[in-house]
């Protein structure tokens, strides 16, 4: 097996984790990246490769254990060590509470959580194994775990239940994650995108929003994958375990 260091995202669409694993692959990682579908990987795993990085797709429905624990050895026994992992699943359907569904309720919280924790607790078995095996158990960075949050991970709003039940509860998940594991040397992050961010969807659907562009009134997806590398670099002595990212006319 090859000893390349591996980035590993999960939920790389096109707007935030895409640009995260492009800005990874410049740094000379190897990324993976998965979707649901494995088609709509495609371009994103062209243009890495088209501008000289390393990438490979898989679709992979991150709330099923089983395919969770497939796509975790795969990638350890036969592409590299995952040094980087960043989860950035959504689920954002906001629906109001006297109609909402128990299962669309319950997907929401399968995306947003229960899938964050298949994927960190799988990751970070790796990750400690590696620092138990040098002998040196938390003397060394052995790797970065970036959970991507929302407005929603901080309070509830309107119509939002679900999603909201469901980033508190990510947001809960990576503060036990991050207790448990900086000692050992695994670099526990939680990010907080409070604002909206320059994608299709946005300027779609929120016209007036997307006309803040030009201010920069919205987020562009490369700075907030600035801002995970930046995570990832830090010294163990100053880690940020939250990061919260608005523009600069946002309200909060």
């Amino acid at each position: 097996m090859t000893t390349q260091k591996v980035c590993l995202v999960i939920g790389a669409g096109d707007a935030t984790g895409g640009a995260v694993a492009k800005r990874f692959a410049r740094q000379g990682y190897t990324v993976c990246a998965t979707r649901r579908s494995l088609d709509k990987l495609q371009p994103l795993i062209a243009q890495i490769q088209e501008a000289g990085g390393i990438a490979h797709g898989f679709a992979s429905d991150a709330r099923q254990e089983e395919e969770v624990v497939a796509l975790i050895e795969h990638i350890e026994s036969t592409l590299g060590h995952i040094e980087v992992l960043v989860f950035n699943i959504g689920a954002n359907s906001p629906m109001s509470i006297l109609t909402e569904t128990s299962r669309r309720y319950t997907k929401m919280w399968e995306m947003c959580c229960l899938a964050g924790f298949l994927v960190g607790r799988e990751v970070a078995k790796r990750m400690v194994l590696r620092s138990n095996a040098e002998g040196a158990k938390g003397t060394s960075h052995k790797g970065t775990i970036i959970f991507t949050g929302a407005t929603a991970s901080l309070r509830g709003s309107s119509h939002f239940a679900g999603f909201s039940g469901g980033k508190m509860a990510l947001r809960s998940l990576a503060q036990c994650m991050a207790r448990e594991l900086g000692p050992m040397g695994v670099h526990v992050a939680h990010t907080i995108i409070d604002g909206a961010i320059d994608t299709e969807f946005i300027r779609t659907m929120f016209p007036e929003r997307y006309a803040l562009k030009d201010q920069d009134g919205i987020l562009n997806p490369d700075h907030i994958a600035d801002a995970y590398w930046m995570l990832h670099q830090q010294p163990r002595d100053a880690w940020t375990h939250e990061l919260d990212m608005r523009p600069y006319m946002e309200k909060f």
